[in-house]
């Protein structure tokens, strides 16, 4: 059965937006709707983006929607322009919905969390406003009623995988066109359009080395967002200590730069650890 529905999942990062520009600007085929489920703990970056692009998406015919869990998560414009105003909600990131945090028990036994925050914080939002959308078109959940593009590329083809619901077919636009995430910078950067930052949430355990070092060498809000919340999860789920970073000591002592010992801005302390964020739109589907 064909399709009746067709959605881009938009995460906002590089592969989700080289699928977005290039339907806008007709490379590939239109889409119903392009949708983005907001953790509310993107990236400072990643909100900036999406408020100049969107408008530019949506003259060109790509329709942009914007969903997140039912209960936010953080007044994150709030934190964003004025920190003493901003207030987390612990519930929401070390309850039920928690991310893979790190665990430690002081003895150098250290585990991780199963992950929840992926089904919480982007699938079921965006399933169930796809939900809505087949309702309000009269349609049925019948089996492959709905096609979701995904910005996944051939240097990370293990990440594609089959919807886990039957209405829901998955499509990977960029494997079919046989395409790196490098060939999607040099796309993006023939058609004079910019390439995002990676998107994710601002305390993602997933963090490789050069993005918490790129946070804490800006030290803006990205960065103090994260510490608070190693500070704050710390307690949370006793009687192990959570934490942010994989070494399972304090995320600001975790993570050193070069100025951290009177260098300017050197490489000394990269790594080349494994890269794994959200910038197709739908985590690790």
């Amino acid at each position: 059965m064909a399709a009746e529905l067709t959605v881009l999942s938009l995460g906002w990062g590089v592969q989700s937006w080289t699928i977005a520009a290039m339907v806008a600007l007709g490379e590939l085929s239109p889409v119903d709707f392009a949708i983005h489920a907001d953790t509310t703990w993107e990236r400072q970056a990643t909100y900036e983006f999406a408020a100049q692009w969107t408008p530019w998406l949506e003259a060109r015919g790509v329709q942009v929607v914007t969903v997140s869990d039912s209960q936010p998560m953080s007044d994150l414009a709030s934190f964003k322009t004025d920190i003493p105003a901003y207030t987390l909600n612990m519930t929401a990131i070390a309850g039920d919905a928690h991310p893979p945090f790190f665990t430690g028990n002081g003895s150098n036994i250290k585990g991780r969390l199963r992950r929840q925050c992926t089904g919480d914080w982007k699938l079921n939002p965006m399933r169930r406003r796809i939900s809505e959308e087949l309702q309000d078109r009269g349609l049925n959940k019948t089996p492959g009623i709905v096609e979701q593009w995904i910005g996944i590329t051939v240097d990370e083809i293990q990440r594609a995988k089959d919807s886990d619901v039957r209405y829901i077919t998955h499509r990977f636009p960029l494997l079919e066109l046989g395409m790196t995430r490098g060939d999607c910078l040099r796309w993006l950067e023939a058609h004079d359009l910019p390439a995002p930052v990676k998107s994710s949430c601002t305390f993602c355990p997933f963090h490789n080395a050069a993005v918490w070092q790129e946070m804490k060498r800006e030290n803006g809000p990205d960065w103090q967002q994260a510490v608070e919340v190693d500070v704050r999860i710390r307690n949370e789920r006793p009687p192990y200590p959570l934490f942010v970073h994989r070494s399972c000591i304090a995320l600001e002592d975790a993570v050193t730069i070069p100025e951290d010992f009177g260098y300017s801005q050197l490489d000394l302390l990269a790594s080349d650890d494994a890269d794994a964020e959200c910038d197709s739109g739908a985590c690790f589907l």
